[in-house]
C-alpha cells in the first residue's frame, strides 16, 4: 500500500508545486489568513472529503476514513506568512508588498493538501482515520494550536506527526530528535525612565541610555554565570529604543527580546533572574523601570517510542537518503502543544535548494527550498501514517494470538 501511496504522490508533484506557487503569491499574516483558509477548504470541499473551517480561528480540519477500523493520525502544516518584503526573482514572488513565506508554510501546506487526496484515492483499501490540521497563526504568540485544541482538532487522535521543511540542510535528510528539539520563546519588554536633560549637563540627569547599555551587559551574565552550563539557553536584546536630539540625554528607553530554554525550572529561574538584574541595574544608574515577561510556546518534547517509529518510517522513503539526530533549535514552533496532549514526533526535512553552498535562513528576504523536498516530506508522513495503522494491526493480532 505504501508503494500505491509514494506513486500516487508522485503523479501529483506538479500540482504540489503548483499549490505552493499559489500560495506563496497570494501570503496571508498570522490570524488573517481569511483567502489561505477559504483555499484549502475548497479543495477538499472539491475532493468530497470531509472539512470543517473556523477551526480556533482560522484553522482547517479535514479527515479522511479508510474502510476499515484502525487507529486516527493526524498530520499538520501551517499557513501562515511573514511580514517581510520578498526579494526572490522568481516567476512565483508575492504579489503582496512587505507579506512573505519565507518559513516554508507553503510547502508544509501544499504537501498536505496533496497527501490527504491521495490518502483518500486509497480510502477503500485503508483502514482508520486520517486528520488533517491545517493550522492558521504558527509564527505569532499566542499562536494558533492552542485554539484549534481548544476547539476539538486533536479529538480522538491518537498519535500526530509533524514536519518543517529545513533549508539549511541537504534535499534528501531528515532530522529527529527524542525528546526537546526546539526550545521555549519567550518575549520580555524593559521600559527604562530615567531623567533627561541637555546632553552638555549629564550631571543633572540620569541617562537611560547608559542604564540601558549596562543592563544589555548585565543580563548577558544570567545565562554565562547563573545558568548551569549543560543547560542550554539564550536571553537576547534584538532592539534598543531610546530616540532623541544628538545634544539630548535621554530620559527613557525601551528594551524587547527573547528568552529560549528547554527546561520549564530554567525558564522559570531566567525569568526571576532577569527581574533581579534590572532592579539591580537600576538602582545603580537611578531609573526606574517596567518589566514584562510574556511566556510564548513551550519547547517541542518529541515521545521517545513515536520518534523511534518515524525513524524507521523515513527509512522507507526512497529519496531520503540520510536519517540523522540532530541538535536541538533554538527556534519555538506551537507544535509543542499537540505534544502535551498526544503522542507524537515533529521532525526536519531538509529543503536546500540546488546549486546553493549556504541557503538564505529562515525569514530571510530571499528565502526559498528545494521544492523537491515537500515530496519527501508527504511521503515521509504519509509512510508514518500508514505504517502507524499496520503497527496497529499486527499488535491486535499478536494479542489475539496470546
Amino acid at each position: 500500500m505504501l508503494d500505491l501511496l509514494f506513486k500516487k504522490l508522485e503523479g501529483s508533484y506538479e500540482e504540489m508545486v503548483a499549490i505552493r506557487r499559489h500560495l506563496h503569491q497570494h501570503p496571508e499574516l498570522s490570524f488573517q489568513e481569511v483567502n489561505t483558509a477559504n483555499y484549502i477548504k475548497s479543495y477538499y470541499e472539491t475532493l468530497g472529503i470531509e472539512v470543517r473551517g473556523d477551526v480556533g480561528g482560522n484553522g482547517v480540519v479535514a479527515k479522511v476514513y479508510g474502510s476499515k477500523p484502525g487507529k486516527t493520525v493526524a498530520l499538520r502544516a501551517d499557513f501562515d506568512a511573514l511580514p517581510i518584503q520578498d526579494e526572490k526573482d522568481v516567476p512565483y514572488k508575492s504579489l503582496v508588498p512587505g507579506v512573505m513565506h519565507a518559513c516554508g508554510h507553503d510547502g508544509h501546506t501544499a504537501g498536505l493538501l496533496v497527501l490527504a487526496k491521495a490518502l483518500h484515492d486509497l480510502r477503500e483499501h485503508l483502514q482508520g482515520t486520517y486528520v488533517m490540521i491545517h493550522q492558521h497563526a504558527e509564527e505569532y504568540a499566542p499562536g494558533g494550536a492552542i485554539s484549534m485544541i481548544e476547539d476539538g482538532c486533536l479529538d480522538g487522535t491518537d498519535v500526530i506527526f509533524g514536519t518543517h521543511l529545513w533549508a539549511s540542510e541537504p534535499t534528501g535528510t531528515i532530522q529527529y530528535r527524542t525528546g526537546p528539539i526546539m526550545a521555549a520563546a519567550d518575549r520580555f519588554t524593559i521600559t527604562l525612565q530615567g531623567q533627561g536633560g541637555h546632553g552638555a549637563q549629564p550631571h543633572k540627569t540620569k541617562d537611560a541610555i547608559v542604564a540601558g547599555s549596562q543592563l544589555v551587559i548585565n543580563l548577558q551574565q544570567i545565562v554565562s554565570r547563573r545558568v548551569n552550563p549543560v543547560d542550554s539557553a539564550v536571553v537576547t536584546v534584538g532592539s534598543f529604543v531610546a530616540d532623541n536630539a544628538f545634544n539630548v540625554i535621554a530620559d527613557k528607553a525601551n528594551l524587547v527580546g527573547t528568552v529560549r530554554t528547554f527546561n520549564e525550572q530554567t525558564r522559570d529561574f531566567i525569568e526571576e533572574e532577569m527581574e533581579k538584574v534590572i532592579h539591580g541595574t537600576c538602582l545603580a544608574t537611578g531609573c526606574t523601570y517596567d518589566y514584562l515577561y510574556d511566556r510564548g510556546y513551550p519547547a517541542v518534547v518529541n515521545h521517545p517510542e513515536e520518534t523511534d517509529f518515524l525513524i524507521q518510517c523515513a527509512a522507507k522513503v526512497p529519496e531520503v537518503e540520510k536519517v540523522e539526530e540532530t541538535e536541538p533549535q533554538m527556534g519555538g514552533e506551537d507544535f509543542a502543544y499537540y505534544l502535551q496532549h498526544v503522542k507524537g514526533t515533529f521532525f526536519f526535512t531538509g529543503a536546500k535548494p540546488p546549486g546553493n553552498d549556504v541557503a538564505y535562513p529562515h525569514h530571510h528576504p530571499k528565502f526559498d527550498f528545494d521544492e523537491k523536498a515537500m515530496l519527501i516530506a508527504a511521503k515521509t508522513l504519509g509512510s508514518a501514517a500508514l505504517n502507524y495503522q499496520d503497527a496497529f494491526e499486527m499488535a491486535a493480532k499478536k494479542l489475539e494470538v496470546n
